[in-house]
């Protein structure tokens, strides 16, 4: 990735790749790799198990973000599933589902079945405790899968949507490739991934040296998406986050380019998906 960047202690690189053999070690220096990824999952890991913890004590901004998400995800849905997915059992994949926040306030209403991806297990441990008393016998939580994105397996086929927020950036660029390729068969027909990421504007990622996590802009997550095979679907900008923060983008993602089954005309703009340039 031919883009500079910095780090979050203002140390400069002339590219990613440059960057990446600083964090990470040569290719196949395993050991350094590992121990980016373990160094990632103990700084979560001594975070408190709370939506401030997990928002980085930006709790407050918890709403803004479910409410943009909803509306982005149901417009997606009217759009790409059959008859917007009504009389359909829908299952979606929450990546990086912390406490379980989002499948809380946003997926379990949206889906029948929700499967949360989790490393910290403390996380994962207050998720099953945050949804037990909600939901129902057909909108439920189902599995708790406590594996790293960059081992994770999905099963063939069984996802209309896979949510992917706030956790890509621990993944390097190799395993967010591999990550996406081996999830690509575990959508259903006209399902989709929705990726939600903070984004770089002043330099082409901000590598963040204490929770072992990188910052892309917008461009170098085009490139990984196109280095993944995906189409770009559609987008869309956050809005009503503190100014102090990254920005932070909406990004629908499809394996291929099938005509949309829709009945009625949506009224948002659609975009027919395109191959990312």
């Amino acid at each position: 990735m031919e883009v500079s960047g910095v780090d979050s202690e203002g140390k400069e690189f002339n590219s990613a790749q440059e960057m990446w053999r600083e964090a990470i070690g040569e290719e196949g220096d395993e050991t350094k790799k590992t121990q980016w990824y373990r160094d990632g999952v103990s700084y979560w890991e001594g975070v408190e198990a709370s939506v401030d913890g997990v928002l980085g004590g930006y709790g407050h901004v918890n709403d803004a973000d479910i409410t943009g998400s909803e509306v982005f995800l149901k417009t997606l849905m009217q759009e790409r599933l059959v008859n917007g997915g009504t009389n359909q059992h829908l299952v979606a994949l929450d990546c990086g589902s912390g406490i379980g926040r989002i499948t809380k306030n946003l997926l379990i209403r949206y889906f029948n079945e929700v499967d949360l991806l989790e490393p910290v297990a403390q996380f994962l441990d207050a998720a099953r405790e945050n949804l037990a008393s909600i939901g129902s016998e057909t909108h439920k939580a189902t599995n708790f899968f406590c594996v790293p994105l960059q081992e994770f397996t999905p099963a063939a086929q069984r996802y209309d949507v896979i949510w992917v927020q706030w956790c890509i950036g621990h993944l390097t660029d190799d395993d967010f490739v591999s990550f996406f390729n081996r999830a690509k068969g575990c959508l259903k027909p006209g399902g989709f991934f929705v990726v939600k990421e903070n984004l770089a504007k002043k330099a082409g990622f901000v590598l963040d040296k204490e929770d072992r996590s990188i910052t892309r802009s917008n461009p170098y997550f085009k490139e990984l998406f196109r280095r993944c095979g995906l189409h770009l679907y559609q987008t869309k900008d956050q809005k009503g986050l503190p100014q102090e923060l990254f920005a932070v983008k909406m990004y629908a993602l499809t394996v291929d380019i099938p005509p949309k089954v829709h009945k009625t005309r949506s009224k948002t703009r659609g975009n027919r998906p395109q191959i990312i340039k």
